[in-house]
């Protein structure tokens, strides 16, 4: 049986997509979310400065460093569950 994510769960998986730079239905589909649902995360990963949005024309989300450090958080409250 699987659980629901948290939305701290959902925003790791989408900041780990978007290391690389990710349009925005990359980010849909291989953070297993729908349209609707990422909006509200782009615009709040953006604000708290963990995710670049795109300007300048470009259409890449990119993870920023202060978005890396919270991945990192994230793979240690995991690691610390599991023991």
């Amino acid at each position: 049986m699987s659980r629901k994510r948290s939305n701290m769960e959902i925003s790791a998986d989408i900041l780990k997509v978007a290391i690389g730079g990710a349009r925005k239905s990359h980010l849909v589909y291989r953070a297993n979310l729908n349209f609707a649902i990422i909006k509200d995360y782009l615009k709040d990963l953006s604000s708290a400065g963990l995710l670049s949005h795109p300007s300048n024309g470009s259409k890449l989300y990119t993870t920023t460093e202060k978005g890396i450090a919270f991945i990192n958080y994230m793979n240690g409250l995991q690691q610390f569950a599991m023991n």
